[in-house]
């Protein structure tokens, strides 16, 4: 994408055109169905790039072990655990 000529006010700025309103109230909309427009343009215009095919691996081979400290190798996944009562005795 191209750059753009002019900066764009922020959103409760006044607007560029002169008007004396907020850009948000005044010329926001407009600007942004141009940049749609921009954007749909390109879009159909570039072709899309070719994507390298990706090796598929044997059946049974496995993935590379990767350094993942965060995960805990010991980890036992989810464990109930027993709940006591919250009044133990008493009246």
């Amino acid at each position: 994408m191209t750059s753009q000529t002019r900066k764009r006010p922020g959103r409760n700025e006044p607007c560029y055109c002169g008007s004396g309103r907020k850009y948000k109230q005044c010329c926001l909309e407009k600007d942004e169905a141009e940049a749609a427009a921009a954007r749909a343009k390109i879009a159909t215009e570039v072709p899309p790039q070719a994507t390298k095919a990706v090796p598929s691996t044997p059946a049974g081979a496995k993935k590379p072990r990767t350094e993942q400290p965060w995960k805990a190798s010991a980890s036992r996944g989810f464990v109930q655990r027993s709940r006591t009562p919250r009044k133990v005795g008493g009246s």
